[in-house]
Parts: C-alpha cells; structure tokens; sequence
C-alpha cells in the first residue's frame, strides 16, 4: 500500500512538474508582439529574399521581404495556403538618395521589422497567421497590431492574407 502511495504521489508530482514547465514555457517572452506573441526569429537576416518593395509617402520606404525555407519552398511551387511553420520577415527602411548616384536612392534609417507566422493550430482565429512588428528590436503598442490583419483580410484574402509575391 504504501509503495502504491509513493507512485502514485511520485506520478502526481511529475504531471504536476510537466504542467508547470508546459504553462511556462507558452508564456510570451518579453521581446514578443501583443496580441499575436510573435517574435523576431534568430537568423533571419540568413534567408532567402522573397521580394523588394517600395512604399509610396508619406511612409516613403524602401522593403525587402525574406522567407524561411518552408515558405520559399512554397512561393516556388506556388502552394496555397502556406504550410504551417512558413515564417515572412519584411525589412523596412527610410529611403534616402545616394550620394554616389543622384538618381538612385538607398536604405537610409531602419523604421521596422514585421514578422508573419504561420501556425494554424495557434493562430486559429486570424487564418493560422501571427503578426509582429518590431521597432528597434523591440514590439510597438497593441493598436498598431489590431491594424495587421486587417489589413491583410480586406486586401489579400485570396493569396493566404500575404501581399507579397516572389519575384522571380
């Protein structure tokens, strides 16, 4: 009787034990965006480029979007929706004229990082994506957040809710 108390005791402090690191370790980091918990992925600046683009003022930005391999895999073999664990990251910067080339203009000053996540199961009521946007490695406020998507659902529902297309 006493060994049955000692398992089931023992069983009892491991679930217990595995609850706690669970719950713990769903809790958002300090660095992640609200709403969503996204956050800026190690080694991003390593993927593959997607697409540039360019914002008209009075934002005036210059874009380079980039993919993990699971979504340049998809952009190549143009599946729709994107799979689960697809990861966009678009790099924006003030643009600003060259001064080897008057004619050309260059990223001047970083203004954000925005970050698209694909996860189905976890992001169930905004079609499977979590958004981050990042200014100086850091999330911006809760209402600049709530614009994200929709945006995305009132302009591009029919591409998966992402603008960008791979450039070929």
């Amino acid at each position: 009787m006493k060994f049955a108390l000692l398992g089931i005791f023992a069983a009892s402090s491991l679930a217990l034990g595995i609850a706690v690191s669970h719950s713990a370790a769903e809790e958002a980091p300090e660095n992640a965006s609200p709403i969503y918990g996204v956050t800026i992925p190690e080694g991003y600046r390593d993927w593959k480029f997607i697409a540039p683009a360019q914002e008209a003022p009075p934002l005036d930005e210059l874009r380079a979007v980039l993919g993990n391999d699971i979504a340049v895999d998809a952009y190549k073999k143009g599946i729709l929706p994107f799979p689960d664990g697809s990861i966009l990251v678009k790099l924006a910067y003030k643009r600003k004229q060259s001064t080897e080339f008057a004619p050309a203009t260059v990223p001047g000053a970083p203004t954000t990082v925005q970050v698209m996540v694909k996860d189905s199961k976890k992001y169930p009521d905004s079609h499977g994506w979590g958004f981050g946007r990042f200014v100086d490695g850091k999330p911006v406020d809760v209402a600049q957040h709530q614009t994200c998507l929709s945006c995305h659902v009132g302009n591009v529902k029919d591409h998966d809710y992402v603008f960008t297309r791979y450039a070929p």
